[in-house]
């Protein structure tokens, strides 16, 4: 895609999302994350009736008399957006790719934070940390996120979210607000979720496309892995193949929902053919 292309794009993607993110996300996502935490802002004297648990022995024992940490809700948030890039995200049957659906969640998000004046950053992964851009404020730094979610060329087509949620335990020193953008086509995981989800404020947005649910009825079939590029023929004339890839997409799904439910984090599931908007809408609004 060359300069003037990509430009088009990065203002056609910015002008949809930043209209959703200024009129309708705003006040639900500043409702939502806003002072969820607590940071140390000054030292004063003890007075009578402060909570001793709250007591700075350092200060006290330097000036040997009660000193108290008073603290103030946090208003600077972090949003990392860690976003899948592997090959099963170029998949897509009727409206759009997978992959676009992301793009198009995360630029929203984004926009919601700048909104706020809070830092973003991102993550790109596949089975490797593709590209890591670090949190910082302003709408050059959300443009050039975009630019990346737009254009970006991963190296590899595999998926490991294990991998990339210890890379965010290793980076993110803070509490941030993560929110992890896949089709979770991929197992292992679960230990670092648990990790994760207790040090951040983290949830799972899963992307699909209906036709992944259910094998069509068209005979003998060559179908292609999208992340090892393995090929193998399916008949699927078979009733029974039918019904046990059924069952398999349904039990991925439910593994999905219980990991992230086990582990107190948010989830939600949203369709390449419906409206990311409702989804996210009612996430916020549930979690407000």
């Amino acid at each position: 895609m060359d300069t003037k292309a990509l430009l088009k794009k990065v203002r056609k993607i910015e002008i949809k999302t930043r209209r959703l993110s200024d009129h309708v996300f705003g006040g639900e996502y500043h409702s939502t994350f806003k002072g969820r935490g607590m940071t140390f802002s000054e030292v004063r004297q003890y007075q009578f009736g402060d909570d001793v648990r709250a007591i700075d022995w350092n200060v006290t024992a330097r000036y040997n008399e009660p000193f108290v940490k008073i603290f103030e809700e946090e208003r600077e948030l972090t949003l990392m957006l860690v976003v899948d890039v592997s090959g099963s995200e170029a998949f897509g049957t009727r409206i759009q790719f997978k992959r676009e659906t992301l793009t198009e969640i995360a630029a929203t998000l984004a926009f919601s934070a700048l909104q706020n004046n809070d830092k973003v950053g991102l993550v790109l992964f596949s089975d490797k940390i593709e590209l890591f851009i670090p949190p910082k404020k302003g709408r050059s730094h959300v443009l050039r996120i975009i630019r990346e979610l737009l254009e970006f060329k991963p190296l590899s087509k595999k998926t490991d979210i294990s991998a990339v949620l210890e890379f965010l335990l290793s980076v993110l020193k803070k509490k941030a607000i993560v929110f992890l953008l896949s089709d979770f086509m991929n197992v292992g995981y679960q230990k670092t979720l648990r990790i994760a989800a207790k040090k951040h404020d983290l949830t799972g947005i899963r992307v699909f496309d209906p036709m992944e649910k259910t094998l069509p009825n068209l005979g003998m079939v060559p179908m292609v892995d999208a992340e090892t590029g393995a090929m193998k023929w399916i008949n699927t004339f078979s009733k029974q193949i039918r019904r046990k890839y059924a069952s398999q997409y349904a039990a991925h799904v439910s593994n999905f929902e219980e990991l992230f439910n086990k582990n107190g984090a948010g989830h939600l599931s949203c369709s390449v053919e419906e409206s990311y908007v409702k989804k996210l809408l009612g996430y916020f609004k549930s979690r407000g």
